[in-house]
């Protein structure tokens, strides 16, 4: 059998390079402009390689009974490593997906196939403008993962964002993000307060020496209408290779303090990762 080859290609947005995994027969990284997007183990689709898609994986995980199917919206594609997970773990799910980059999303359809019967539709199109002509009620779960580079574009953490989300999203659903941030945490506590005005229910999961401070590093907001199941949570992100904490309630709120919600007039993208924060050489 051939030894499988890296693939690079210009996409529309950077040049998106698929790397083999030398120690799993068919898995794969993509990186775009040198930053890690995506890990796809295709024969294993519930293998979570990297600390943050394990924690989006572990609200999956207790957002409903194991193995139920879920009607879920991921805004951001890379190589569909969520929906393929969700498709394993969820069998039956309808699930869309929604990637500005079309060049991508055909480089991932070329390389890395989805099965047959996945349930999953994808979109070429803006996150936001996709939400916003989604009907109400649409999905159980939003997951918010768009990175332009390694930055959250300025559109997609503002309030009437949130309210389109919100909007999508059925009374019990549960929206996630994938967010980067570092002390003082004014792009973080930006997010929280925004979505605070509009879910009643909010975590925050990190790993500790982010929160901490110590360095720049990704956390995943959580927010829902419902009590979210805090204690199932905090058991599988500290069980996790790479423990994480959740935060909630009052210590979450101490930590939002005096951040405001993020109006679109004034709205800027997450901070710029200090140098070698993400990329791969």
């Amino acid at each position: 059998m051939s030894e499988p080859i890296p693939v690079s290609r210009t996409v529309d947005h950077g040049t998106a390079k698929l790397m083999p995994d030398i120690d799993r027969e068919r898995a794969w990284l993509l990186t775009v402009d040198g930053a890690p997007q995506s890990y796809v183990d295709l024969d294993d689709p519930a293998h979570l390689e990297f600390e943050y898609a394990r924690r989006l994986g572990h609200v999956l995980d207790v957002v409903a009974e194991a193995g139920r199917a879920l009607d879920v919206v991921h805004l951001g594609g890379g190589a569909l490593t969520l929906p393929r997970y969700t498709a394993a773990t969820r069998p039956g799910s309808r699930q869309d997906v929604v990637e500005a980059d079309r060049g991508l999303l055909e480089l991932v359809a070329e390389c890395l196939p989805l099965p047959e019967g996945s349930g999953v539709a994808v979109h070429g199109a803006d996150a936001r403008a996709w939400l916003a002509a989604a009907p109400d009620d649409h999905a159980d779960v939003v997951i918010a993962d768009v990175f332009g580079g390694s930055r959250v574009p300025a559109h997609l953490t503002t309030l009437a964002y949130a309210r389109e989300a919100a909007r999508v999203l059925r009374a019990d659903g549960v929206y996630l993000a994938n967010l980067a941030d570092a002390a003082p945490f004014g792009f973080l506590r930006s997010q929280l307060a925004t979505f605070a005005t509009v879910f009643e229910e909010l975590a925050l999961i990190a790993e500790p020496g982010v929160l901490r401070g110590r360095r720049f590093g990704n956390a995943v907001l959580v927010a829902a209408h419902r009590p979210l199941d805090i204690p199932a949570l905090t058991r599988r992100v500290a069980a996790d290779a790479f423990p994480a904490r959740v935060e909630h309630g009052a210590g979450l709120r101490d930590f939002i303090g005096a951040a405001r919600p993020v109006e679109d007039a004034d709205a800027v993208p997450s901070p710029e990762p200090p140098d070698g924060a993400f990329s791969i050489g």
